[in-house]
């Protein structure tokens, strides 16, 4: 059970309104006042709206047995804008794929939250939290598809002004070799038409780090952070089409 820090948490103001330079919501209090851990600290109260204003404030939730964790990481992943590697051996297989957007949510939600996954960690809270940001507009969802039309990899995660927050990924391990990559390709293309410039992968791993991925200390994702959420909010979701491997390769070399 892990300690309960002195952060206080509770649901305050209208979603969205914290920024961590101004730090216009008490929710979280100032960043200097955060502990020298990835955990910031935990609370028994979680919503949908508190959710989207812990994004505002370089924050996201994960479950700690019973409580709601807060999570900040000292060592922040992103991809930068035009950092993403597209090695010769991705281009091969995203031939086999096609990939859409917010067409099938719920499905990648179920997936992403497979308890036989190694390091589950999304429960019922965070699904019922996402699905309703995902009715508001705010989370989307990437979806890699086979010839044969089975869903084989995706992810989601949430989009607001400049920035995207990636919160998971999954892949068909006999159907779907890499397409969870696949659908990182397809993201990146639609960040790029919504101008959206800050893509946050919570931490580091050797499957990001392949792809251009890159940690940054938390001082630094805070202050870019500030830059992104006062950038325009683009909702080009909704036009998003159907991509065969051809369009999604040729996005890339325009990205």
């Amino acid at each position: 059970m892990p300690r309960k820090t002195s952060t206080v948490l509770r649901r305050q103001g209208e979603p969205g309104s914290c920024k961590t330079g101004l730090v216009l919501d008490n929710v979280f209090g100032s960043p200097d006042a955060w502990p020298d851990s990835d955990l910031i600290g935990y609370s028994e109260e979680f919503d949908p709206a508190l959710a989207l204003v812990a994004y505002r404030c370089g924050v996201f939730p994960m479950p700690v047995e019973q409580w709601m964790g807060w999570w900040s990481p000292l060592r922040r992943a992103v991809l930068p804008s035009g950092g993403l590697r597209v090695a010769r051996s991705l281009r091969k297989m995203a031939a086999r794929y096609t990939t859409t957007v917010d067409r099938a949510f719920p499905d990648v939600l179920a997936a992403c939250a497979d308890p036989g996954r190694p390091d589950g960690w999304i429960d019922d809270r965070i699904a019922f939290a996402y699905t309703a940001l995902h009715q508001a507009g705010y989370v989307h969802s990437v979806e890699t598809w086979d010839a044969q039309g089975r869903l084989v990899g995706g992810l989601y995660g949430v989009h607001q002004a400049g920035m995207f927050a990636g919160e998971s990924m999954f892949h068909h391990p006999e159907l779907g070799r890499d397409a969870s990559k696949v659908a990182l390709l397809r993201l990146v293309a639609e960040l790029a038409r919504a101008r959206v410039g800050l893509l946050d992968v919570q931490w580091l791993t050797p499957h990001l780090a392949s792809l251009g991925v890159v940690e940054l200390p938390r001082r630094d994702y805070l202050a870019q952070l500030d830059l992104a959420l006062d950038a325009e909010h683009r909702n080009t979701w909704p036009s998003a089409e159907r991509w065969d491997s051809q369009r999604l390769l040729a996005s890339q070399q325009h990205s």
